[in-house]
């Protein structure tokens, strides 16, 4: 018989596999095609290149991770990848912001020497930067916008169809809030988790305005300050656990997990130790390192080219520095994740889990 496998596998050169001749020659300097070659223009090109590089890898990562979540079935290994996943998204904007060190060894003069070359081409024209947000999920009514268009103003009708096309499958927001709301144990046996949470907030509170009050080291005037904050927590908490105000939040764009989403997200950031709950608070916490890691871009972006071109407007026609900044402190998506931290209270406070839900939280098995 035959051998089957025969011919299948070549052997390749290093050179030939990464199609070296391609990438080693895109490297166009217009200062030098325009007789007045700067010196500095390639590094700019090539920090730029590997940042689309990245922002591709991103693209097939973040692409992969909505994938596992789609069908609405999510396998507890696929959990454990998707993590993994997240993490070397965060690892690739942690050397996306150490780039910006190495485009600083070019001084704001070498970088005068060929800016004029670049217009009216700008960052702001990356369609695959867009998709990346896209894909996390920042919202249309979310965004600085161009000039007053939309930000996909900017690219041609078959690329505004791609970006439109990702909010139509479903971006990674909306899924991972998808995958919240079916979480199983927060009305189950008799065990409601709400109740009981709201429970043990008031003892905490309550508790806090007694050692408050109590206190032999606070004035009268410190201790009434005090008083007022832990009124102003508490009302806060009351907000936040009401569903009608949560979903008002919503309407308003002030809120954008779900209700039933957020108290999920809050049940597995207080169990996180039991085991079933260990893989999903991994996830959610990669989920904000990620945003962490794109907000400080942005910020270290913003400040690099406050140092490079001062308030001058950008290439593009955007107001430079002052744009930049605005979107580091807007375009934060998974907001609601980091307000999670706000609704944590000690273990000590933790409403105690039935024997039977804490034997399904830990892989419990019987034979009977």
């Amino acid at each position: 018989m035959a051998d089957q496998t025969k011919g299948k596998y070549t052997t390749i050169h290093y050179q030939d596999y990464l199609e070296l001749d391609k990438v080693l020659q895109a490297q166009k300097l217009r200062s030098a095609a325009l007789d007045n070659p700067a010196h500095e223009e390639m590094l700019f090109i090539i920090v730029h290149q590997v940042y689309e590089l990245w922002f591709k890898q991103i693209i097939h990562e973040l692409e992969s991770v909505i994938e596992f979540f789609a069908d609405g079935e999510v396998i507890e290994s696929s959990i454990g990848v998707a993590t993994r996943r997240m993490v070397r998204v965060e690892e690739i904007l942690k050397l996306m912001v150490q780039q910006i060190s190495v485009l600083e060894t070019m001084t704001p003069l070498d970088f005068l020497d060929f800016r004029h070359y670049l217009f009216p081409a700008s960052g702001f024209q990356s369609f695959q930067f867009r998709a990346v947000e896209c894909l996390l999920g920042l919202p249309e009514k979310q965004r600085m916008t161009y000039h007053g268009h939309s930000y996909a103003s900017v690219f041609p009708q078959e690329q505004q169809d791609q970006l439109a096309a990702i909010y139509e499958r479903g971006t990674l927001l909306e899924i991972v809030n998808d995958w919240l709301e079916r979480t199983p144990f927060l009305h189950r046996d008799g065990f409601d988790f709400i109740d009981l949470y709201r429970t043990a907030v008031q003892k905490m509170l309550s508790q806090e305005s007694d050692a408050i009050k109590e206190s032999q080291y606070l004035n009268d005037q410190q201790k009434e300050k005090r008083l007022e904050m832990v009124a102003g927590t508490d009302d806060y908490f009351a907000s936040i656990l009401d569903q009608k105000t949560h979903e008002r939040l919503m309407k308003e764009g002030k809120k954008r997990l779900s209700y039933k989403a957020t108290l999920a997200a809050l049940f597995i950031n207080l169990y996180r130790e039991e085991p079933i709950l260990n893989l999903p608070f991994n996830f959610m916490t990669s989920i904000i390192d990620v945003d962490n890691q794109l907000t400080t871009w942005r910020y270290r972006h913003a400040q690099m080219v406050l140092r490079m071109i001062g308030n001058k407007v950008g290439t593009g026609g955007s107001s430079g520095h002052q744009y930049l900044a605005k979107t580091a402190e807007k375009h934060q998506i998974f907001g609601d994740f980091h307000s999670i931290s706000t609704l944590l209270i000690p273990r000590s406070s933790l409403p105690t889990l039935p024997k039977r839900i804490k034997d399904e939280l830990s892989y419990y098995f019987t034979t009977q």
